[in-house]
């Protein structure tokens, strides 16, 4: 019976797989190919990829979404462990409640609102203050770091909750100063999740398309808003190379996140314990 269901198991996570990656795969295939027909085979060519170099409006929409995503998972990742420091660390305060369920407002607020509302904060603030004088990049850095937080946040938190606290209370009696044992005990230790939360806040802020476009200026266009006005007007193979040099960049970051985590954990693993 073990083997049925070991058999079992193995055929629904084949099927899984084949289900979330061979349309990726297909993709990928079709980066290649010499028709403009996406789903017309006519041939092996790489005359897209260089058609997608020579499209400066892609490539310049390109640029400043990897530019807001960087910045927006960065800054996400400040703001993010430090709200997840004050919600495990602190204890219990006046307002906590409120605190926590105001970081995670924006995981279960629709993005139409999100959007909606942030784009009445900023031309309120406008006529109030003068600042931002205009909707652009700016905007959409703040508006994505918004919402990045809560995601950094999250994972971070969990992180801190499983950590073993009697490691940062033995530096501490040792005479560390707690910046001494945030940096050196206490962020290495949830170096792990912090490159998690980086990579899910970059994904999502490099994906997001509802959001920026409440927030987004004539000269500012990111590129999923490039991605979805061409499929409007109709699909270019220029977006299956582009989709591939993507998802070659999304690999190559998950393996390093992955074989960074598995070092950091071989590591702890290996510390020695002391003379027996």
């Amino acid at each position: 019976m073990g083997k049925k269901v070991s058999s079992l198991g193995k055929t629904y996570l084949t099927l899984g797989f084949i289900f979330l990656y061979l349309p990726i795969l297909i993709l990928i295939i079709f980066s290649f190919n010499e028709s403009k027909l996406v789903t017309v085979w006519g041939g092996f060519s790489t005359k897209w990829y260089g058609e997608l170099l020579n499209d400066k409006q892609m490539l310049g929409a390109a640029w400043m979404s990897f530019k807001i995503a960087f910045l927006a998972a960065s800054s996400a990742v400040v703001l993010g462990t430090m709200a997840s420091i004050v919600m495990v660390r602190m204890g219990k305060f006046k307002g906590k409640a409120a605190f926590a369920s105001m970081i995670t407002a924006p995981l279960v607020m629709p993005e139409v609102i999100t959007g909606l509302s942030l784009l009445l904060l900023f031309v309120a603030m406008a006529q109030t203050i003068g600042w931002p004088a205009g909707r652009g990049m700016l905007t959409i850095l703040i508006a994505h770091v918004t919402f990045c937080t809560a995601f950094v946040a999250v994972v971070v938190s969990s992180r801190l909750r499983e950590m073993d606290v009697s490691l940062e209370e033995a530096a501490r009696d040792l005479g560390a100063p707690p910046w001494k044992v945030f940096f050196l005990v206490t962020l290495p230790i949830i170096a792990p999740a912090l490159v998690s939360g980086w990579l899910l806040a970059f994904t999502l802020s490099l994906d997001d398309l509802v959001i920026a476009s409440f927030v987004s200026g004539p000269g500012s266009t990111t590129l999923p808003m490039v991605v979805y006005s061409s499929v409007r007007l109709g699909l270019s193979p220029k977006i299956n190379a582009l989709a591939t040099i993507i998802v070659l960049l999304a690999t190559t970051g998950v393996l390093t996140a992955w074989w960074l985590a598995r070092r950091v954990e071989t590591q702890s693993v290996n510390l020695p314990t002391g003379d027996s």
